[in-house]
């Protein structure tokens, strides 16, 4: 499969990607993620802390990476950010807050960005990522803010942010999964 040269395009995923995305993130998950955790803590946190949140599609602010081989477009990547309050987890995360943030005192979320194992390290992440952050300075924010995974650190680090905290999410299943609570000021600050 000739990947280096395929192009990736950028678009708003609709709801008709989620099965697409369950596949996607599962695949990045159990073939990214045991570089920085257990199986016990991805099992727990597969479908609850790492897995879709469809508030994001149905805001608009959630994308994704489409490969074009043979007839078909493939998802590779994804990510997203957010106007409302919670800072990551999926569509079954307990304690999500829905609440809409004022861009003029708060930041924007990004969340959720998982890259299939087969197209990583290839830049699909951060273009995904400056896809969203240009979107939210459109939408008014001055600040951005995340919960990432260990995995994702070296990314977001690279892109400027920086780790303020490392939080011990629980998880159902007994285990917990870390999560570097990390910041940066747009380019417009």
């Amino acid at each position: 499969m000739e990947q280096q040269h395929t192009p990736i395009e950028i678009r708003a995923a609709a709801p008709e990607d989620i099965p697409d995305l369950h596949k996607l993130i599962e695949a990045s998950v159990r073939g990214l993620m045991p570089q920085g955790y257990t199986k016990d803590q991805l099992d727990g946190a597969l479908g609850t802390l790492l897995g879709v949140d469809t508030q994001l599609i149905a805001d608009g602010t959630y994308f994704v990476a489409e490969a074009v081989l043979g007839d078909k477009p493939t998802l590779v990547g994804c990510g997203g950010w957010s106007k409302r309050k919670t800072l990551f987890g999926s569509d079954h995360r307990p304690g999500r807050e829905d609440a809409l943030l004022d861009p003029g005192k708060d930041a924007a979320k990004i969340r959720a960005f998982f890259v299939h194992p087969e197209w990583a390290r290839r830049g699909i992440g951060s273009r995904i990522l400056e896809v969203c952050e240009r979107a939210a300075e459109a939408g008014g924010f001055r600040r951005f803010e995340m919960g990432a995974t260990l995995t994702g650190v070296p990314m977001y680090r690279a892109r400027g942010y920086v780790e303020s905290e490392r939080i011990e999410v629980p998880l159902a299943n007994g285990a917990s999964l870390s999560v570097v609570h990390m910041s940066k000021a747009t380019r417009q600050t």
